[in-house]
């Protein structure tokens, strides 16, 4: 069926809108984004003539001509989302999430796709709702997730709705196995530890929830099973209250792992009022970076977050997802863990003699 044109217009030419394209096809404005986004709503049917005449309309008008040929041609239109749990607009060069998008723009550029910031979901209880109402998840082919805490329930229905999506850090199953580029915590931490207890260390503590997100739980799995490994007794520390660290040291603790590497200032500062010398009393280990703003003036021995690759590759892994099937993303190389730098540091020193069994 022939489009009917409009009389014609002089002038400056009036930006096309979806309304006019469901005019000019004889159908409702929800009915053009259906078609638009290639995508069913609740079960939603639009029948092959209806279609083609939204087709036939956007065609004749020229509107957004580009992405509805790419979209035609191969069924997307690199568009992507970046959904955020927490903000991560960087204030520095220092922000714990700047590398990430800085790794997710450099490799959006070079591989042509458009990254689109998904903020606003509306906040409830202190976290955004991914799909509340009005949620513009499905403007983009997809998204990727950024954020030290995930929503179980979004991650549940992203992966039975088939929605393409890949997380920035490992994420354990949700209803089937999700898409990640994560960092390998159990090994780099597992490294560090080894390497105190070849300095004498025989009694260590980790500092730190080691629950919640899947990184911290990751940290201390792979403390507990390179303690135990080594034959080193070890303890966990929920926070770096003085108390506790009181506590620790007066078991004879030697060495402490910080979850939090933000947490060294407050640390060494109740050492400093110990009496306590880091690393000559006590070694300090830092399990990654900072995630808060901090003045660290020690060279911390530690290990560093490989940031930029992540957001780098979480783009190729999403990619690799479109368009493929079922079978061949179980093939696919999509939950990537990528090994982290240890750096040697000065605050893992050999065990002081006579402490390890006071």
């Amino acid at each position: 069926m022939p489009v009917e044109k409009g009389p014609a217009v002089t002038g400056p030419r009036r930006r096309v809108t979806q309304r006019d394209i469901a005019r000019l096809s004889g159908v409702s404005q929800a009915t053009v984004s259906l078609v638009l986004n290639n995508r069913l709503d609740g079960g939603v049917r639009i029948a092959a003539d209806t279609r083609q005449r939204v087709l036939d309309a956007i065609r004749e008008t020229g509107y957004v001509a580009d992405p509805i040929a790419r979209r035609l041609a191969d069924h997307y239109n690199r568009i992507i989302g970046v959904f955020t749990y927490e903000p991560v607009f960087p204030s520095g060069a220092r922000d714990f999430f700047h590398p990430f998008l800085l790794g997710l723009e450099e490799q959006a550029e070079r591989l042509g796709c458009d990254l689109l910031l998904l903020t606003s979901a509306p906040v409830d209880g202190g976290r955004r709702r991914m799909f509340a109402e009005g949620s513009r998840i499905r403007l983009a082919d997809g998204c990727v997730l950024l954020g030290q805490e995930v929503d179980r329930g979004d991650l549940e229905r992203l992966v039975s709705e088939g929605i393409p999506f890949v997380s920035v850090g490992r994420r354990d199953d949700a209803g089937g196995p999700v898409p990640y580029v994560g960092a390998d915590y159990p090994a780099a931490t597992a490294a560090l530890v080894a390497r105190a207890a070849d300095l004498g260390h025989e009694r260590v503590a980790y500092v730190g929830r080691g629950e919640g997100p899947e990184s911290y739980a990751d940290r201390l799995r792979g403390f507990r099973a390179a303690a135990a490994k080594a034959g080193v007794a070890y303890g966990r520390i929920p926070v770096a209250a003085t108390e506790k660290l009181d506590a620790a040291v007066a078991e004879g603790v030697t060495a402490i792992f910080l979850e939090e590497p933000a947490d060294i200032p407050t640390v060494t500062a109740w050492a400093a009022d110990r009496g306590l010398d880091v690393p000559g009393d006590l070694s300090v280990v830092a399990l990654g970076d900072p995630t808060r703003p901090v003045s660290i003036d020690l060279d911390v021995t530690g290990f560093t977050i490989p940031r930029r690759e992540m957001g780098r590759q979480a783009l190729d892994v999403f990619l690799g997802l479109l368009g493929s099937t079922a079978e061949a993303r179980a093939e696919a190389d999509v939950q990537r863990l990528l090994p982290c730098e240890l750096h040697d540091g000065a605050t893992l020193a050999p065990a002081p003699i006579g402490r390890n069994h006071s």
